[in-house]
């Protein structure tokens, strides 16, 4: 799925989302809405739909006779994606929680929310290498671009972002999650080695217990 930055909503097609996001629409409603042809608008769609950014949603039938016209509308991701509401009401979230509670107790609670992230992944290789990667691959679910790097320092995760980049830099104690997270994966000993700033990137190193 793209991202859904300035530079996406202020292309063709950032146009035809911005115009699926007001209310489902036809090839033609779109053709007319942004003077394409109707092959030009099936070719933004098609990709869109590839991407997962629009669908199909039924078929509208017109006056006269003549073949039903496909409707289309955003997937439920898109729509999510699209919301510029979850890095400040989780940073506000944080904020109110730390005021309330002590910081061992905010700790703990972070914890928590890291176990409920991991699904149950069942036996995923006695090695802490592949219970590693098994880790590596729900950060990058989550958006992290993670990576196992086995070395002299051992087993790392390390991403080339962070899937809450938005709120770490003010609240590191959010990656306590991501290393709850990992544990409960890999049900290994994780130590965090996060690099936090204007871009933030995780890193944490797995050992066996």
């Amino acid at each position: 799925m793209p991202d859904f930055d300035e530079r996406f909503l202020e292309s063709t097609r950032g146009r035809v989302v911005s115009h699926l996001r007001d209310a489902a629409r036809t090839v033609h409603d779109l053709s007319v809405a942004l003077g394409l042809s109707p092959n030009a608008v099936r070719s933004h769609l098609v990709a869109l739909e590839r991407d997962g950014v629009v669908r199909s949603a039924g078929v509208r039938r017109g006056g006269a006779a003549g073949k039903p016209a496909t409707v289309y509308e955003l997937t439920a991701e898109a729509e999510t994606r699209l919301s510029r509401a979850y890095p400040p009401f989780l940073e506000a979230l944080l904020d109110v929680l730390a005021d309330r509670m002590g910081r061992r107790d905010l700790d703990t609670l972070l914890r928590d929310v890291g176990k409920r992230l991991a699904p149950r992944v069942g036996e995923v290789g006695r090695d802490v290498a592949a219970r590693a990667t098994a880790a590596a691959g729900l950060l990058n679910a989550l958006g992290g671009a993670a990576e196992v790097v086995v070395g002299e320092g051992g087993v790392e995760i390390q991403s080339h972002g962070c899937p809450l980049a938005a709120v770490v830099s003010r609240r590191p104690e959010v990656c306590g999650a991501i290393r709850a997270l990992i544990a409960e994966v890999t049900r290994g000993e994780v130590r965090e080695r996060c690099e936090r700033g204007e871009r933030s990137r995780c890193r944490f190193v797995v050992e066996d217990l």
